[in-house]
């Protein structure tokens, strides 16, 4: 038998996926789905009738939650479609470094640095850090998909 050293227990993952199946019928505008492995916020979904080969087909336009892309699919109703888990987090930006990582703490107290600044839109980084560097306490949205995560919007901390 083996002895308990021989496993390494040290990640805390618990092996939770970053998607799962839909039937495309059923992803509605609004809702999110996987396009080319990206995940992305439906804007408009048409379904086709059914054809001589007896399968409804839906059509999708999505923008992908964090470049603003915008992608399109075309899937069988009844085929599975992959949708991401997606979670968003408010948090108070505490500090920003030089390399552009973002100090974050949450509700609890716990603080963070690994979300970087973000990429696009191109100014958003730049607008942040301006609006940190004017002495005002500011909360972030950062959300996550697939193993990214991102800030996405920025406001003025009113509960400070």
């Amino acid at each position: 038998m083996a002895d308990i050293e021989d496993y390494d227990f040290s990640t805390g993952d618990a092996g939770a996926s970053h998607v799962y199946p839909m039937e495309a019928g059923q992803i509605r505008v609004g809702g999110y789905m996987c396009i080319k492995g990206r995940p992305c916020k439906v804007a408009s979904v048409s379904t086709s009738k059914t054809g001589k080969h007896g399968h409804a087909k839906c059509n999708f336009t999505a923008i992908d939650i964090f470049t603003n892309k915008k992608y399109e699919d075309i899937i069988p109703s009844t085929h599975a479609a992959t949708i991401p888990n997606v979670t968003r987090k408010e948090y108070s930006l505490v500090d920003i470094s030089e390399d552009d990582f973002v100090s974050l703490m949450d509700e609890t107290g716990e603080v963070r640095e690994d979300v970087k600044l973000p990429d696009t839109p191109e100014t958003f980084a730049r607008e942040i850090r301006e609006m940190f560097e004017s002495g005002k306490s500011y909360s972030v949205s950062v959300m996550s998909a697939m193993g990214h995560e991102q800030i996405i919007a920025i406001k003025e901390d009113t509960t400070a």
